[in-house]
């Protein structure tokens, strides 16, 4: 007798591997949703599938704040949306630390923390201080609004191409952290002591925009990387650290914006201090 030729249906189904053809819809799902990357190890190129579970989850947790502040400034709780960035900022500087003490740095975590920094510190401030005060100004509001999210954008892509280019005690621009912790701070201090006049929404008009600006400046800032947390340091070190978190505790959102405040003013004045040393003598 002759048989029949195959359907096509047939010869597909017979190609499969009989560990892929007995394979459930989850497993499949995690097959084909698996990262798959290449890394160096030992001087050899190695592809590496999945993902370190300890950073990434400091990194999802900022992530969550930074959206859980979108969402605490559209229902008006600007303290709640503040603290939020606070809390993101926090994450974000242990995600990292994390990763180079338990050896769990990977490509697609720098990527991760980039997309949650842009959340968390480019998004997150500027819509805050939106809706906030930024949206009684009318056009101009929105457009400073995103002038900030456009600068943080900018100042993270730049960041990212120059990672091991540029000197690490100095930031080139203010990071996008500080950046979002003063307008979070100033949001939090101002809408605490209830200010709705014209003059603080021309103030945090101005705030806004000078933080956008100053992220994709050339300005150098501190990055404070240099400091050997290791070495000893004098009884008065620790004392004026205690004194700085009580002072910090009596009112948090002063004490944040004038510590902020200062940081981003501190890259301005040593560039004209720089520029005025470096001047020709008349």
């Amino acid at each position: 007798m002759s048989q029949e030729p195959n359907t096509p249906e047939q010869d597909r189904a017979e190609q499969v591997p009989p560990s892929r053809a007995d394979e459930d819809i989850a497993s499949a799902f995690v097959r084909e949703t698996e990262v798959i990357e290449e890394a160096v190890e030992d001087g050899k190129k190695v592809r590496r599938r999945g993902i370190y579970l300890l950073p990434n989850l400091f990194t999802t947790s900022a992530l969550f704040s930074g959206f859980f502040a979108v969402v605490a400034g559209i229902n008006g709780d600007f303290t709640a949306a503040a603290v939020a960035i606070f809390i993101a900022m926090v994450l974000d500087g242990l995600d990292g630390r994390v990763a180079r003490m338990t050896n769990t740095q990977s490509a697609f975590g720098a990527e991760y923390d980039s997309l949650s920094d842009m959340v968390s510190f480019g998004v997150a401030p500027a819509l805050v201080a939106f809706t906030w005060i930024l949206q009684d100004i009318g056009k101009t509001g929105w457009v400073v609004a995103f002038l900030y999210v456009a600068c943080a954008a900018l100042r993270l892509a730049r960041f990212n191409v120059q990672i091991g280019s540029t000197d690490k005690k100095w930031f080139i621009g203010l990071p996008s952290p500080s950046a979002a912790a003063f307008v979070a701070a100033s949001v939090w201090t101002f809408n605490s002591f209830d200010a709705d006049a014209v003059g603080f929404k021309l103030l945090m008009l101005l705030v806004v925009a000078a933080a956008g600006v100053l992220m994709v400046s050339n300005i150098r800032y501190h990055s404070f990387k240099d400091i050997d947390f290791k070495k000893p340091v004098p009884f008065v070190v620790l004392l004026a650290i205690v004194l700085g978190f009580v002072m910090i505790s009596v009112q948090p959102s002063v004490m944040l914006l004038l510590l902020f405040g200062a940081y981003v003013v501190s890259g301005p004045a040593l560039a004209v201090m720089r520029k005025m040393k470096h001047a020709p003598d008349a």
